[in-house]
This record gives structure tokens, sequence and C-alpha cells, in this order.
């Protein structure tokens, strides 16, 4: 599947926006337990001396996990299918849609066993699953229109002007940490269970500008009308995320993951995913 057919999703507004909403699209932490394409009463299933996995995601964070024509793709979606095909002793089960919020929960909830999402490795969330290895570095964007007469150079440029970003995600932390500080005013921030539906609203003029990771960022912008106004550096580091204490999965994750880097893989899936943009 080439780069242009991979991103049609991002052209495809209302379809995309429609597939989302009935999906359940996408943001970390806390928040209600939304239901997936359906409760699989995962925790590992065992069959003689494989045990599958049922891994959880949520579409809306191009090109990490995305919807095309039904279908869930993305650079996530890949990497997970080829660690779990160099883990020792496990395969992978159906993929299960939440909104990003949910995932946790999920998680927690035995409903999945590992979550697949552009997750940033941080100490809140530590505090209730566990991760592997880091598998990918990311700083946040601010996203602007293109067109637009709005050109922010650093965070204290965006008092008196609309901010959105997903919900639960590390854009969201920032926002209300402009908010808390008192740099935006709290009626300012909107906050969107999709970057899709957030990119829309900022391509209509219903805010001004988005904070987001910033590969997700790039890809918006490679095809959208806005762009990156600026960096802002946070050192995130993506992980897989298991629950906690199920060493033997975390394990076996963090040894497929050596593997396929070392054996090359990484770096063909990140080149077709980023055109071989650094991590």
């Amino acid at each position: 599947m080439d780069t242009s057919d991979r991103r049609t999703y991002l052209k495809a507004t209302g379809s995309a926006a429609a597939a989302l909403a009935l999906a359940g699209c996408t943001g970390g932490g806390s928040g209600d337990n939304g239901d997936g394409d359906g409760d699989s009463g995962s925790g590992g299933e065992s069959g003689g001396d494989v045990t599958t996995i049922t891994p959880g995601t949520a579409p809306g964070f191009p090109p990490f996990e995305m919807k095309e024509s039904g279908e869930l793709v993305g650079f996530d979606i890949d990497l997970l299918a080829a660690v779990v095909a160099e883990a020792d002793g496990y395969e992978l089960g159906s993929w299960q849609e939440y909104s990003f919020d949910s995932l946790i929960p999920a998680l927690t909830s035995d409903k999945i066993d590992v979550v697949a999402a552009g997750m940033s490795i941080n100490d809140d969330r530590d505090e209730t699953i566990d991760f592997t290895d880091p598998y990918y570095n990311a700083d946040q964007a601010i996203l602007v229109r293109e067109s637009g007469d709005f050109s922010p150079a650093e965070l204290a440029d965006l008092s008196g002007h609309k901010v959105g970003s997903q919900s639960g995600t590390t854009g969201e932390t920032v926002s209300k940490n402009l908010v808390e500080e008192g740099t935006l005013k709290e009626s300012s921030y909107n906050s969107y269970d999709s970057y899709v539906f957030a990119v829309q609203d900022l391509e209509n003029g219903n805010i001004d500008a988005i904070i987001l990771d910033l590969p997700v960022a790039q890809t918006f912008a490679d095809q959208r009308p806005v762009s990156i106004a600026f960096t802002y550096e946070t050192g995130e580091r993506y992980g897989f995320g298991v629950r906690e204490g199920d060493d033997d999965l975390q394990s076996a994750l963090n040894e497929g993951l050596a593997a396929v880097r070392d054996s090359g893989q990484y770096e063909e899936l990140r080149n077709e995913w980023f055109g071989g943009s650094d991590e």
C-alpha cells in the first residue's frame, strides 16, 4: 500500500469522521470505559504452547493508527504484528477499538492484553499499567491554518486564541497547564475525541491552533491546508502498554521489539509510514 493510498483517509473528511464516531475514535489514562467492537473476554487465551493476546488501539491518530475503507492500518498496527511474530509463545488476536481514554480501563479490566496507540510513557500511566521498552520518540507540535494570519512562535503566543487537543493526550496536558497558569482562558480550550475532528474545526476557523504529537501533526500538514507553527519539546517516548504484573508478556514484547530492530524490519516500517524520517 503506497503513501498516497494510505492517507486518502485524511482527505475523506466526512466519511472518516462518521466512521470514527461509530468506532469510538481517539487520547490516555482515565475516562469512562467505552465499549470497543465488542468485549473479547480477553486476559490472553492459551492454545497449547501459544497464548493469543488481544490488542487494543484508538483510530484517528495517523499514521500510527487509522481506518481506511473500514480497515485498521498504521505504523502501530504493523509494528505490533511484527513484534508479536518474534515473541516466543504468543500470537496476535483480533484488534479491539476504543476511544483513547478508554484504552487503559479496557486493559486493566482484561478486555484487551496490550495497548498499541501511540501512548506516551509517563509516571501517571505507569502507576496503573506497565510499558514495554520505548519504540518511538515524539515531541509536541502547534498546528495552525496554512492560510491564516496567526503564526505563534511559543506557547505564550496562544494567549487570547482558541486552542484544541485530543482528550487524554499529552497535547491536552500541555493545554490544561496553559489554562492553569493563566495563559489560556478555560473557555478558549476545546477537547476532542479525535484529532481528525480537531483539524476539521481548525480548517473551519472554529479554533486557531491544535497541540498534538509532532509525527501526527506532520501527517496532517502533508495532506491538509494546515502547517506546523513550532515544536514544543517534551521528550516523549511511546511504548506498548500491558497490565501491571504481566511480566512474561512484557519481556516477550521487549524481546520481539529488539529482534524487529536488529533485523531491519523496524526501519522498513518506519520508512513506509514516515517516509524515512528519523524517529
